[in-house]
Protein backbone atom coordinates (compact mmCIF):
# COMPACT_ATOMS: atom_id res chain seq x y z
CA UNK A 1 0.00 0.00 0.00
CA UNK A 2 1.40 3.36 -1.03
CA UNK A 3 0.30 6.26 1.17
CA UNK A 4 2.94 8.90 0.40
CA UNK A 5 5.33 9.67 -2.42
CA UNK A 6 8.24 8.47 -0.28
CA UNK A 7 6.56 5.04 0.00
CA UNK A 8 6.81 4.53 -3.76
CA UNK A 9 9.68 2.63 -5.37
CA UNK A 10 12.36 5.02 -6.62
CA UNK A 11 12.05 3.47 -10.08
CA UNK A 12 8.36 4.41 -10.27
CA UNK A 13 8.89 7.96 -9.07
CA UNK A 14 11.76 8.44 -11.51
CA UNK A 15 9.81 6.98 -14.43
CA UNK A 16 6.85 9.28 -13.83
CA UNK A 17 9.09 12.34 -13.40
CA UNK A 18 11.20 11.64 -16.49
CA UNK A 19 8.08 11.10 -18.59
CA UNK A 20 6.61 8.05 -20.24
CA UNK A 21 3.76 6.69 -22.36
CA UNK A 22 0.69 5.82 -20.30
CA UNK A 23 -2.31 4.46 -22.23
CA UNK A 24 -5.77 5.07 -20.82
CA UNK A 25 -7.03 1.50 -20.58
CA UNK A 26 -10.37 0.63 -22.26
CA UNK A 27 -12.99 -1.75 -20.95
CA UNK A 28 -13.44 -4.93 -23.00
CA UNK A 29 -16.91 -6.48 -23.09
CA UNK A 30 -18.10 -9.73 -24.67
CA UNK A 31 -21.16 -10.27 -26.87
CA UNK A 32 -23.42 -10.21 -23.78
CA UNK A 33 -21.84 -6.96 -22.57
CA UNK A 34 -20.10 -8.73 -19.71
CA UNK A 35 -16.44 -8.26 -18.81
CA UNK A 36 -14.30 -10.26 -21.24
CA UNK A 37 -11.48 -11.14 -18.85
CA UNK A 38 -9.36 -12.96 -21.42
CA UNK A 39 -9.32 -10.06 -23.86
CA UNK A 40 -9.09 -7.46 -21.10
CA UNK A 41 -5.81 -9.14 -20.13
CA UNK A 42 -4.73 -9.35 -23.78
CA UNK A 43 -5.08 -5.59 -24.24
CA UNK A 44 -2.95 -4.97 -21.13
CA UNK A 45 -0.30 -7.36 -22.44
CA UNK A 46 -0.32 -5.54 -25.77
CA UNK A 47 0.39 -2.23 -24.05
CA UNK A 48 3.22 -3.71 -22.02
CA UNK A 49 4.88 -5.44 -24.99
CA UNK A 50 4.47 -2.28 -27.09
CA UNK A 51 6.66 -0.45 -24.57
CA UNK A 52 4.17 1.57 -22.54
CA UNK A 53 5.61 2.86 -19.28
CA UNK A 54 2.39 2.61 -17.33
CA UNK A 55 -1.35 2.03 -17.31
CA UNK A 56 -4.25 4.30 -16.36
CA UNK A 57 -7.34 2.32 -15.36
CA UNK A 58 -10.76 3.45 -14.18
CA UNK A 59 -10.48 6.61 -16.28
CA UNK A 60 -12.73 8.02 -19.02
CA UNK A 61 -11.55 5.50 -21.65
CA UNK A 62 -12.34 2.67 -19.21
CA UNK A 63 -15.90 4.09 -19.12
CA UNK A 64 -17.03 5.88 -15.98
CA UNK A 65 -20.07 3.56 -15.89
CA UNK A 66 -17.93 0.66 -14.64
CA UNK A 67 -18.73 2.01 -11.18
CA UNK A 68 -22.48 1.46 -11.46
CA UNK A 69 -21.95 -1.98 -13.05
CA UNK A 70 -19.74 -3.35 -10.26
CA UNK A 71 -16.71 -3.53 -12.54
CA UNK A 72 -14.39 -0.97 -10.96
CA UNK A 73 -12.42 -3.37 -8.76
CA UNK A 74 -12.38 -6.35 -11.18
CA UNK A 75 -10.98 -4.20 -13.99
CA UNK A 76 -8.34 -2.58 -11.76
CA UNK A 77 -7.38 -6.00 -10.41
CA UNK A 78 -6.85 -7.52 -13.86
CA UNK A 79 -4.57 -4.72 -15.03
CA UNK A 80 -2.45 -4.69 -11.87
CA UNK A 81 -2.06 -8.47 -11.98
CA UNK A 82 -0.81 -8.37 -15.56
CA UNK A 83 1.54 -5.49 -14.71
CA UNK A 84 3.11 -7.63 -11.99
CA UNK A 85 3.31 -10.90 -13.90
CA UNK A 86 3.81 -10.02 -17.58
CA UNK A 87 6.95 -7.89 -17.27
CA UNK A 88 9.72 -7.20 -14.78
CA UNK A 89 10.34 -3.58 -15.71
CA UNK A 90 9.05 -0.67 -13.62
CA UNK A 91 5.56 0.58 -14.50
CA UNK A 92 3.48 3.53 -13.35
CA UNK A 93 0.02 2.36 -12.27
CA UNK A 94 -2.64 5.08 -12.17
CA UNK A 95 -6.17 4.53 -10.88
CA UNK A 96 -8.92 6.94 -11.86
CA UNK A 97 -10.82 8.02 -8.74
CA UNK A 98 -14.23 9.66 -9.24
CA UNK A 99 -17.35 10.76 -7.40
CA UNK A 100 -17.77 12.77 -4.24
CA UNK A 101 -15.60 12.12 -1.25
CA UNK A 102 -17.14 8.91 0.12
CA UNK A 103 -17.01 7.21 -3.27
CA UNK A 104 -13.58 8.62 -4.09
CA UNK A 105 -12.09 7.41 -0.81
CA UNK A 106 -13.60 3.95 -1.34
CA UNK A 107 -12.07 3.82 -4.83
CA UNK A 108 -8.73 4.98 -3.42
CA UNK A 109 -8.82 2.07 -1.01
CA UNK A 110 -9.46 -0.33 -3.91
CA UNK A 111 -6.55 1.18 -5.85
CA UNK A 112 -4.21 0.81 -2.89
CA UNK A 113 -5.31 -2.76 -2.29
CA UNK A 114 -4.29 -3.67 -5.84
CA UNK A 115 -0.93 -1.95 -5.77
CA UNK A 116 -1.65 1.22 -7.72
CA UNK A 117 0.83 4.03 -7.22
CA UNK A 118 -1.30 7.10 -7.91
CA UNK A 119 -4.93 8.17 -7.71
CA UNK A 120 -5.88 10.48 -10.58
CA UNK A 121 -8.62 12.65 -9.13
CA UNK A 122 -11.64 13.30 -11.34
CA UNK A 123 -13.64 16.19 -9.88
CA UNK A 124 -16.52 16.20 -12.37
CA UNK A 125 -18.92 15.33 -9.54
CA UNK A 126 -18.41 18.91 -8.31
CA UNK A 127 -19.72 20.60 -11.43
CA UNK A 128 -21.39 23.48 -9.58
CA UNK A 129 -19.32 23.66 -6.39
CA UNK A 130 -16.67 26.23 -5.55
CA UNK A 131 -13.02 25.60 -6.20
CA UNK A 132 -12.45 25.59 -2.43
CA UNK A 133 -14.74 22.58 -2.14
CA UNK A 134 -12.86 20.82 -4.94
CA UNK A 135 -9.49 21.59 -3.33
CA UNK A 136 -10.68 20.14 -0.05
CA UNK A 137 -11.76 16.98 -1.90
CA UNK A 138 -8.31 16.65 -3.47
CA UNK A 139 -6.62 17.24 -0.09
CA UNK A 140 -8.66 14.42 1.45
CA UNK A 141 -7.55 11.99 -1.26
CA UNK A 142 -3.93 13.18 -1.00
CA UNK A 143 -3.98 12.44 2.72
CA UNK A 144 -4.47 8.79 1.82
CA UNK A 145 -2.54 8.23 -1.42
CA UNK A 146 -0.26 10.09 -3.89
CA UNK A 147 -2.40 11.93 -6.41
CA UNK A 148 -2.34 13.14 -10.01
CA UNK A 149 -4.41 16.20 -10.78
CA UNK A 150 -6.74 16.00 -13.75
CA UNK A 151 -8.09 18.75 -16.00
CA UNK A 152 -10.92 17.04 -17.88
CA UNK A 153 -12.46 18.49 -21.02
CA UNK A 154 -16.08 19.68 -20.77
CA UNK A 155 -17.34 17.22 -23.44
CA UNK A 156 -16.47 14.40 -21.04
CA UNK A 157 -17.81 16.02 -17.89
CA UNK A 158 -15.05 18.47 -16.99
CA UNK A 159 -15.37 22.09 -15.90
CA UNK A 160 -13.33 25.27 -15.88
CA UNK A 161 -10.68 25.46 -13.14
CA UNK A 162 -8.70 28.63 -12.59
CA UNK A 163 -4.99 29.26 -12.53
CA UNK A 164 -5.29 29.83 -8.78
CA UNK A 165 -6.87 26.39 -8.33
CA UNK A 166 -3.87 24.76 -9.97
CA UNK A 167 -1.49 26.83 -7.86
CA UNK A 168 -3.18 25.66 -4.67
CA UNK A 169 -3.30 22.07 -5.87
CA UNK A 170 0.42 22.11 -6.66
CA UNK A 171 1.15 23.21 -3.08
CA UNK A 172 -0.06 19.85 -1.74
CA UNK A 173 2.76 17.63 -0.49
CA UNK A 174 1.42 14.41 -1.96
CA UNK A 175 0.78 15.48 -5.57
CA UNK A 176 3.11 13.99 -8.18
CA UNK A 177 1.75 15.12 -11.54
CA UNK A 178 -1.08 16.79 -13.43
CA UNK A 179 -2.77 15.39 -16.52
CA UNK A 180 -3.89 18.31 -18.66
CA UNK A 181 -6.79 17.37 -20.92
CA UNK A 182 -8.98 20.43 -21.41
CA UNK A 183 -8.34 20.34 -25.19
CA UNK A 184 -7.88 24.09 -24.85
CA UNK A 185 -4.68 26.13 -25.13
CA UNK A 186 -5.76 28.84 -22.70
CA UNK A 187 -6.73 26.37 -19.99
CA UNK A 188 -3.57 24.33 -20.55
CA UNK A 189 -1.58 27.52 -19.95
CA UNK A 190 -3.54 28.13 -16.74
CA UNK A 191 -2.15 24.85 -15.37
CA UNK A 192 1.40 25.82 -16.35
CA UNK A 193 1.05 29.25 -14.76
CA UNK A 194 -0.38 27.74 -11.57
CA UNK A 195 2.47 25.24 -11.39
CA UNK A 196 5.07 27.99 -11.74
CA UNK A 197 3.31 30.27 -9.25
CA UNK A 198 3.48 27.42 -6.71
CA UNK A 199 7.22 27.00 -7.41
CA UNK A 200 6.44 23.34 -8.10
CA UNK A 201 7.93 22.95 -11.59
CA UNK A 202 10.70 20.68 -10.25
CA UNK A 203 8.35 18.64 -8.07
CA UNK A 204 5.10 18.18 -10.03
CA UNK A 205 5.35 16.63 -13.49
CA UNK A 206 3.09 17.70 -16.33
CA UNK A 207 1.48 15.11 -18.60
CA UNK A 208 -0.50 15.88 -21.71
CA UNK A 209 -3.98 14.51 -22.07
CA UNK A 210 -4.71 16.88 -24.94
CA UNK A 211 -5.30 14.20 -27.56
CA UNK A 212 -5.73 16.91 -30.18
CA UNK A 213 -2.25 18.39 -29.65
CA UNK A 214 0.02 15.54 -28.60
CA UNK A 215 3.24 16.18 -30.51
CA UNK A 216 3.57 19.91 -29.90
CA UNK A 217 2.64 19.51 -26.24
CA UNK A 218 5.62 17.17 -25.91
CA UNK A 219 7.99 19.17 -28.12
CA UNK A 220 7.43 22.83 -27.27
CA UNK A 221 8.47 24.37 -23.95
CA UNK A 222 6.06 26.59 -22.06
CA UNK A 223 7.05 29.94 -20.56
CA UNK A 224 5.48 31.46 -17.45
CA UNK A 225 6.57 34.41 -15.33
CA UNK A 226 7.33 34.40 -11.60
CA UNK A 227 8.63 37.41 -9.70
CA UNK A 228 9.68 39.08 -12.91
CA UNK A 229 11.62 36.04 -14.12
CA UNK A 230 10.67 33.76 -16.99
CA UNK A 231 10.42 30.08 -16.11
CA UNK A 232 10.53 27.34 -18.74
CA UNK A 233 8.38 24.27 -18.19
CA UNK A 234 8.04 21.12 -20.29
CA UNK A 235 5.38 18.46 -20.52
CA UNK A 236 7.30 15.27 -19.86
CA UNK A 237 4.90 12.51 -20.86
CA UNK A 238 1.42 11.61 -21.98
CA UNK A 239 -1.54 9.90 -20.35
CA UNK A 240 -3.89 9.64 -23.27
CA UNK A 241 -6.98 7.91 -24.56
CA UNK A 242 -5.44 8.21 -28.01
CA UNK A 243 -2.61 6.00 -26.79
CA UNK A 244 -5.07 3.19 -26.08
CA UNK A 245 -4.58 2.28 -29.76
CA UNK A 246 -1.59 2.02 -32.10
CA UNK A 247 0.67 2.01 -29.05
CA UNK A 248 3.90 0.72 -30.56
CA UNK A 249 4.26 3.63 -33.03
CA UNK A 250 3.20 5.98 -30.22
CA UNK A 251 6.08 4.74 -28.07
CA UNK A 252 8.47 5.09 -30.99
CA UNK A 253 7.25 8.64 -31.65
CA UNK A 254 7.59 9.54 -27.97
CA UNK A 255 11.18 8.29 -27.94
CA UNK A 256 11.94 10.27 -31.08
CA UNK A 257 10.51 13.42 -29.53
CA UNK A 258 12.69 12.99 -26.46
CA UNK A 259 15.79 12.60 -28.65
CA UNK A 260 15.03 15.56 -30.91
CA UNK A 261 13.02 18.09 -28.94
CA UNK A 262 16.04 20.23 -27.99
CA UNK A 263 16.41 21.01 -31.69
CA UNK A 264 13.19 19.90 -33.43
CA UNK A 265 13.19 19.61 -37.20
CA UNK A 266 10.33 20.79 -39.42
CA UNK A 267 9.64 17.12 -40.16
CA UNK A 268 9.11 16.40 -36.47
CA UNK A 269 6.90 19.44 -35.98
CA UNK A 270 4.82 18.47 -39.00
CA UNK A 271 3.91 15.19 -37.29
CA UNK A 272 1.64 17.13 -34.95
CA UNK A 273 -0.92 17.64 -37.71
CA UNK A 274 -0.76 13.98 -38.74
CA UNK A 275 -1.24 12.67 -35.21
CA UNK A 276 -4.07 15.14 -34.66
CA UNK A 277 -5.71 13.93 -37.87
CA UNK A 278 -5.43 10.33 -36.66
CA UNK A 279 -7.03 11.39 -33.42
CA UNK A 280 -9.82 13.23 -35.21
CA UNK A 281 -10.89 9.94 -36.77
CA UNK A 282 -10.58 7.75 -33.69
CA UNK A 283 -11.94 10.37 -31.29
CA UNK A 284 -14.79 11.45 -33.58
CA UNK A 285 -13.96 15.15 -33.73
CA UNK A 286 -16.71 15.69 -36.32
CA UNK A 287 -19.35 14.88 -33.71
CA UNK A 288 -17.89 16.59 -30.62
CA UNK A 289 -16.10 13.39 -29.50
CA UNK A 290 -19.31 11.42 -28.98
CA UNK A 291 -17.69 8.35 -30.55
CA UNK A 292 -14.30 8.58 -28.86
CA UNK A 293 -14.55 5.38 -26.79
CA UNK A 294 -16.27 3.37 -29.55
CA UNK A 295 -13.57 4.65 -31.92
CA UNK A 296 -10.79 3.28 -29.74
CA UNK A 297 -12.61 -0.04 -29.39
CA UNK A 298 -13.16 -0.19 -33.15
CA UNK A 299 -9.41 -0.05 -33.82
CA UNK A 300 -8.80 -2.78 -31.25
CA UNK A 301 -11.63 -4.83 -32.78
CA UNK A 302 -10.13 -4.60 -36.25
CA UNK A 303 -6.85 -5.83 -34.85
CA UNK A 304 -8.50 -8.80 -33.15
CA UNK A 305 -7.70 -7.72 -29.60
CA UNK A 306 -11.39 -7.31 -28.80
CA UNK A 307 -14.31 -9.11 -30.43
CA UNK A 308 -16.96 -6.45 -29.99
CA UNK A 309 -16.96 -2.68 -29.71
CA UNK A 310 -19.68 -2.64 -27.07
CA UNK A 311 -19.92 0.08 -24.45
CA UNK A 312 -21.90 -0.16 -21.22
CA UNK A 313 -24.09 2.67 -22.48
CA UNK A 314 -26.04 1.22 -25.43
CA UNK A 315 -26.21 4.67 -27.01
CA UNK A 316 -22.43 4.98 -27.11
CA UNK A 317 -21.63 3.75 -30.62
CA UNK A 318 -19.62 4.78 -33.65
CA UNK A 319 -20.88 7.98 -35.24
CA UNK A 320 -22.00 8.13 -38.88
CA UNK A 321 -18.93 8.19 -41.09
CA UNK A 322 -16.51 7.43 -38.27
CA UNK A 323 -15.58 3.99 -39.56
CA UNK A 324 -14.80 5.50 -42.95
CA UNK A 325 -12.59 8.10 -41.28
CA UNK A 326 -10.62 5.34 -39.56
CA UNK A 327 -10.29 3.62 -42.96
CA UNK A 328 -8.83 6.85 -44.31
CA UNK A 329 -6.18 6.98 -41.61
CA UNK A 330 -5.14 3.41 -42.39
CA UNK A 331 -4.78 4.33 -46.05
CA UNK A 332 -3.02 7.67 -45.64
CA UNK A 333 -0.85 7.13 -42.56
CA UNK A 334 -0.16 3.38 -42.17
CA UNK A 335 3.12 4.07 -40.35
CA UNK A 336 1.09 5.31 -37.37
CA UNK A 337 -0.71 1.97 -37.04
CA UNK A 338 0.66 -1.29 -35.66
CA UNK A 339 -1.55 -4.06 -37.03
CA UNK A 340 1.43 -6.19 -38.07
CA UNK A 341 2.88 -6.03 -34.54
CA UNK A 342 -0.47 -7.04 -33.05
CA UNK A 343 -0.97 -9.87 -35.54
CA UNK A 344 2.46 -11.29 -34.71
CA UNK A 345 1.73 -11.43 -30.97
CA UNK A 346 -2.03 -11.76 -30.69
CA UNK A 347 -2.18 -15.51 -30.08
CA UNK A 348 0.38 -15.23 -27.28
CA UNK A 349 -1.50 -12.37 -25.60
CA UNK A 350 -4.76 -14.31 -25.77
CA UNK A 351 -3.27 -17.47 -24.30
Amino acid sequence: MYSTLSDLPNSVRSLLAEGTVIPAHPLVLDADKQLDERRQRAVTRYYLDAGAGGLAVGVHTTQFAIRTHGLYEPVLALASEEARTWTNRPLVLVAGVAGKIEQALAETEVAQRHGYHFAMVNVSAYATDSEDVILEHCKRIAEVMPIIGFYLLPECGGRFLSCNFWRELCLLDNIAAIKMAPFNRYQTLDVVKGLVAAQAENRVTLYTGNDDHIVLDLVAPFIASRDGQRVEVRIQGGLLGHWSVWVKPAVELFERIRRERSCPTPELLALDSIVTDCNAAVYDARHKLRGCIPGCLEVLRRQGLVEHGHCLNPNEVLSPGQSEEINRIYEQFPEFTDDAFVAKNLERWLT
